[in-house]
């Protein structure tokens, strides 16, 4: 696996296809707990990456993650392959741990703009760390005026590592609209940077 940065954030290379003999895998899973772990091991930096994503606090992603490979290990038995490919359906349980966390903190934004302020800047000259602070302060504030909806796409799309046709199934959209919203999402922070510099 490799590391990769995303906003000043460390995240593990997500970008992974599905295993090979995964429906088989699965299967074997519900009853050898043993057969879990390839899948634990193949999916983790995908779901933590999207959770990571949308839940700043690097402490409730982990707690998050778990919860969600947890509830995963529980209801294995209930994945139908003929639904959704397994990181589909597990993509689904972590979007539904995440708004969980949400609601249960009864936090109404998507992002502390006040969290990026206890990073400290790996960038060597003052200058430079006032630039990247500034680029990552405009980032934040516009993707604070993206709705709910737009964040959450986004997270799929570019942490999550989903296909717009998976984003789609997790989503309840067609694949076109899907298509659409990212493009609308991305121009309009594309529109705002400009704008601000």
């Amino acid at each position: 696996m490799r590391a990769r940065e995303f906003r000043g954030e460390t995240f593990v290379d997500s970008t992974v296809a599905a295993l090979p003999n995964e429906a088989a895998l699965v299967i074997r899973a519900v009853a050898e707990p043993a057969a879990f772990a390839a899948l634990y091991d193949h999916y983790f930096p995908r779901v933590y990456n999207y959770i990571r994503y949308r839940v700043r606090e690097a402490e409730a992603a982990d707690d998050i993650t778990a919860h969600v490979f947890e509830v995963a290990w529980n209801k294995l038995s209930r994945y139908r392959q003929e639904r959704a490919p397994f990181a589909v359906w597990l993509l689904a349980i972590a979007r539904n741990a995440v708004n969980d966390h949400f609601r249960a903190a009864n936090r109404h934004r998507w992002l502390s703009l006040d969290a990026l302020w206890d990073h400290a800047s790996s960038e060597p000259q003052p200058e430079q760390a006032a630039i990247h602070s500034q680029e990552r302060a405009d980032l934040l504030a516009a993707l604070a005026r993206l709705s709910d909806r737009e964040r959450d796409l986004l997270a799929m799309k570019f942490a999550a590592g989903l296909t717009n046709r998976h984003i789609a199934k997790l989503a309840r959209l067609s694949e076109s609209n899907v298509g659409v919203i990212l493009y609308r999402a991305v121009k309009r922070l594309q529109a705002e940077l400009r704008a601000r510099e």
